[in-house]
């Protein structure tokens, strides 16, 4: 069967830039890998195709000769006597080089497998997120099954892997390229099972709800993540579990808006104490406390009350809080309010009346400067 081309495997021109050639066989070494394609024979042969056309491409000399001869360059001497020829490496280096940890080890299929990592998303109110708290989580999972005690065998009896010999890889050699992968007979473990177990099937893990005690650090927000290590699935065959990630969402809170370590909130206050100022009292985490209004506040002023937010969960400092003043109209108007309201407003008459409203003031003249600009 003639070999496709190199380029073509890769998905990419043959003016490809070097950074292009690595971008497309990390795309393509990622979707064929075996260990995201257990068992599928047509996986495993598409991963060494694109590893071996990287091989070649990513080598400036042996890219030339490429161009220039296509797969004959490397046969018949041509390239080496059909073997691997000056400065080829090893194809597992490559692609440990390129992945690094990705799959979990330096190269393709090396050390055993872990249990995947699971996610957990946690929904706290603002107090809880603040002062810390301790839960109990429902997850499912991937646990060790307890018949077998997670090896997968009945009788507790293994076999070492008569293809792999126990070392759980194999080597394939394809033309001048020679490649270590994962036994895709006993999955890289090195050892067979001659009888499953009933439970398991042999796979040594079996599926469960866990309840588990999470301790939630004061200061945490939307986003944090708290890992349990060893808390996720099993691994397989006994091999390492992964860990759970909980990932904390902050509910939204009814008075107060977080934002970093900060409080934000809106005070109401009535227009008499705006004009006058007064002493009001305003919710904090930690209780009420007081603030003091001076006369003459418009809405929208800011007050800061220091060290009345959140500490953090990392330095430990405390946050401040912010609180806006609203200043509201009055409803529901009694008798005597609505006259006393209307003889208050009868005393701003004149042009006297716009020292009273600076804000006011300076709309209307902004106003009359437009029109005069329109007419003029």
């Amino acid at each position: 069967m003639s070999k496709r081309d190199y380029y073509e495997v890769l998905g990419v021109s043959r003016s490809a830039s070097d950074d292009e050639l690595k971008k497309a066989y990390r795309r393509c070494a990622m979707k064929h890998h075996p260990d995201r394609n257990p068992g599928d024979a047509a996986a495993v042969e598409a991963f060494k195709e694109c590893k071996e056309a990287y091989e070649v491409l990513s080598d400036a000399g042996k890219r030339r000769m490429y161009d220039a001869h296509g797969h004959a360059a490397f046969e018949h001497g041509m390239g080496g006597g059909g073997g691997p020829g000056p400065g080829f490496a090893d194809m597992g280096d490559i692609f440990g080089d390129i992945f690094g940890n990705i799959f979990g080890g330096g190269g393709a299929g090396r050390g055993p497998r872990r249990g995947a990592d699971i996610g957990y998303v946690m929904e706290l109110d603002l107090e809880e997120a603040v002062a810390g708290v301790e839960k109990r989580i429902e997850v499912p999972s991937l646990a060790p099954c307890a018949p077998c005690n997670g090896s997968g065998s009945a009788d507790g009896k293994v076999e070492t892997c008569g293809t792999c010999h126990g070392r759980g890889q194999v080597r394939m050699q394809r033309g001048i390229f020679t490649m270590q992968q994962p036994c895709p007979h006993c999955g890289g473990r090195g050892q067979v099972i001659a009888n499953p177990c009933a439970s398991c099937h042999g796979n040594g893990r079996v599926e469960q709800e866990k309840t588990l005690s999470v301790k939630i650090p004061a200061g945490v927000d939307s986003g944090d993540r708290i890992r349990l290590a060893g808390e996720g699935e099993a691994g397989p065959a006994g091999t390492p579990p992964g860990d759970l990630y909980v990932e904390v969402r902050v509910r939204p809170h009814e008075i107060f808006v977080r934002d970093g370590d900060d409080l934000h909130c809106e005070v109401p206050i009535r227009i008499s104490q705006a004009a006058l100022g007064d002493v009001i009292r305003v919710p904090t985490l930690d209780g009420e406390v007081e603030l003091r209004i001076p006369a003459e506040t418009q809405t929208g002023k800011l007050f800061r009350l220091r060290d009345k937010g959140v500490k953090s969960v990392r330095s430990r400092a405390p946050g401040d809080l912010y609180c806006k003043a609203v200043v509201e109209t009055p409803v529901n108007l009694s008798t005597e309010q609505r006259e006393l309201l209307e003889k208050f407003e009868a005393t701003f008459v004149g042009e006297g009346a716009r020292r009273h409203s600076p804000r006011a003031s300076t709309f209307l003249d902004g106003v009359k400067g437009f029109w005069d600009r329109m007419v003029s």
